[in-house]
């Protein structure tokens, strides 16, 4: 693919159905089969619903918001509206009608398009009460069909209005320049209102430049996709949809986190991408397992993992019995862990979030293949990852093609490339502070070391500033406490206070087996006030502090009432922890930690 010869998006994306028409290209599963979509039938479909969006007065430059699960009709959507001119605005499936309606009035959205009728109850009270948006299209029929103000289409109606429309949608996409704005995509809101980044057909492009640049030494050929991020998120937007389109790729849309393993199976993946706390589940899984099973087989994998990351971190130490016996154990152990993930697995890709190092030695301690990269939304959103075969586990690895990095003076990564945002939606002055000469201001805090991979140390805006004018990353730390395997989630807090706290949410099987053993009732509302759950709690912070500075150790804490999901708003979409939103949740809880000594 000759990324810099292509105009835009849906350009790329008609030559690619022409060259593969008959090939398979995305998939879903339908009462109980796997079912797919050919690059010529998706085509088909993307026409029909550009011309019927024509029809019903989607024209160019107008934002279409798209609330929808992954599945092949959201692809049909994105490049039908952006194939008209139009811009595609996708928002969480998570998102309440306040969120919604934040979003379209916002963007200032002509129409929203939304898949499920569960959806529909939240999008279409939006629409009605928005300022603009005039126009829902709903690919399921909803169960309320009364839209009150809102002219309300189904998928089949808009798709036949197309139908005897004679407008050559390629051709009108060709008309498309590569600094015309394709998308917005809102920033999953960590800390408080999200803002619309608008993402061009340039940038983009750049991203999907990027990322064959740094697999194609795995020789790319028919590859498989397993989408399981939201598509609304940018990694995935780019990562999991226009990448594989660029390289003829096919995609499967995963059922749910609770089906990734069988689908896995079923699907037989060569490349995924996903966020750290993906793999911190599958670490977890797979040591459960082991535990499990026992005996014999349960020394094997340790000695599997043990030797593997002595290979890993210093290979010239292994003896040659342990490199025979590496290899021995490669066949045993490395190989049943690779059928786990379909037997087929190029390369797991971690983005979204910082990765555990220690996770990522586990991993690929077992040979599987994971490359931690880094990103923005503002950055399309991919800035570096580690390139296969010479990987740095601590690092976030190397620019990408394309891609300029430098530090400033205060330790800040500073990002420049085709691969930058047009901007914020509007708001001028966030954008003039964050683009400045060309240069995007990251937040993140981090050096680029000997061999040029980046490390990040720090993100400015999460730093705890300790009463004694200490700098702390609390990602570090809270890092350390969810590898202890009482402790599923945490939060460390102590901005401006003399000395560090948690807010901690227990692992679930560590609740039920200590109020089993202690004939309590496996409730956390009960449990955090109980002293000898509390105890046993203590006891893993007190693991972790062992390897912590003084002024990093946690002196105390609270236990959470219920885990940390975006469905009580305390984690964003991509399993981010939403520290603004559980400081509000927990505030006089976590104060009364410092009300003695």
């Amino acid at each position: 693919m000759d990324y810099a010869a292509i105009t835009n998006l849906p350009t790329m994306f008609f030559g690619q159905a022409e060259a593969l028409s008959g090939k398979p290209f995305l998939w879903a599963k339908i009462d109980g089969q796997w079912t797919s979509w050919s690059y010529g039938e998706t085509r088909d479909q993307v026409i029909r619903l550009a011309r019927g969006l024509i029809k019903i007065g989607i024209e160019p430059g107008d934002r279409v918001v798209v609330v929808s699960d992954n599945r092949p009709d959201w692809a049909v959507v994105d490049l039908a509206v952006m194939s008209i001119g139009a811009i595609t605005v996708p928002a969480y499936t998570t998102n309440t009608t306040d969120d919604h309606l934040y979003i379209l009035d916002h963007s200032g959205a002509k129409a929203a398009i939304v898949s499920t009728s569960r959806l529909a109850r939240r999008v279409i009270p939006a629409a009605r009460s928005s300022e603009n948006c005039g126009i829902v299209i709903t690919i399921e029929e909803p169960a309320d069909t009364t839209a009150g103000g809102v002219d309300l289409h189904g998928w089949h109606e808009v798709m036949a209005l197309g139908d005897g429309d004679g407008t050559d949608i390629p051709a009108l996409a060709a008309g498309l320049a590569k600094d015309d704005t394709a998308c917005f995509i809102y920033t999953s809101g960590t800390g408080g209102r999200p803002k619309g980044v608008m993402l061009t057909h340039r940038s983009l492009l750049a991203n999907c430049d990027g990322a064959y640049h740094l697999l194609k030494e795995y020789d790319l050929g028919d590859e498989i996709f397993l989408s399981l991020l939201p598509l609304s998120h940018s990694y995935e937007h780019t990562c999991g949809l226009f990448f594989p389109i660029s390289i003829g790729a096919q995609i499967y849309y995963c059922e749910g986190p609770d089906q990734l393993a069988a689908n896995l199976q079923e699907v037989r993946p060569t490349i995924m991408t996903a966020v750290p706390r993906l793999y911190e589940v599958l670490h977890d899984r797979i040591l459960r397992g082991v535990e499990r099973q026992g005996g014999k087989s349960a020394k094997l994998f340790h000695e599997a993992v043990r030797l593997g990351r002595k290979r890993y971190e210093d290979p010239d130490s292994l003896s040659l019995w342990e490199r025979v016996y590496d290899w021995i154990l490669s066949k045993l152990v490395r190989k049943k862990v690779s059928q786990r993930f379909g037997g087929r697995l190029k390369a797991f890709v971690s983005g979204g979030g910082p990765l555990n190092p220690d996770i990522g030695k586990f991993f690929l301690a077992l040979n599987v293949n994971l490359l931690q990269g880094y990103g923005q939304t503002e950055a399309s959103p991919v800035v570096s990852a580690n390139p296969p075969g010479r990987i740095k586990i601590h690092t976030v690895g190397p620019p990408l093609k394309g891609v300029q990095v430098k530090i400033a003076e205060d330790g800040e990564i500073l990002v420049a490339g085709d691969l930058l945002m047009k901007g914020y939606w509007h708001d001028p002055d966030t954008t003039a502070a964050t683009i400045k000469d060309g240069w995007l201001y990251t937040g993140d805090v981090g050096h680029i070391d000997e061999d040029g991979y980046i490390v990040i140390t720090d993100r400015k805006k999460d730093i705890i500033v300790n009463s004694g004018g200490d700098n702390i990353s609390p990602a570090r730390i809270e890092g350390k406490l969810t590898l202890q395997p009482e402790i599923l989630q945490a939060m460390v807090y102590g901005d401006k206070r003399p000395y560090l706290v948690a807010l901690v949410v227990p692992e679930e099987s560590f609740v039920e087996e200590w109020a089993s053993a202690n004939g309590k009732t496996a409730n956390l509302s009960v449990l955090a006030e109980d002293e000898g759950f509390r105890k046993a709690l203590s006891a893993a912070i007190d693991r972790v502090n062992t390897d912590l500075a003084q002024i990093e150790k946690v002196r105390r804490f609270q236990v959470a009432t219920e885990p940390f999901t975006t469905e009580n708003g305390m984690m964003t979409p991509t399993l981010k922890i939403r520290r603004h939103k559980i400081r509000e949740n927990y505030y006089e809880r976590l104060d009364r930690l410092y009300g003695k000594g």
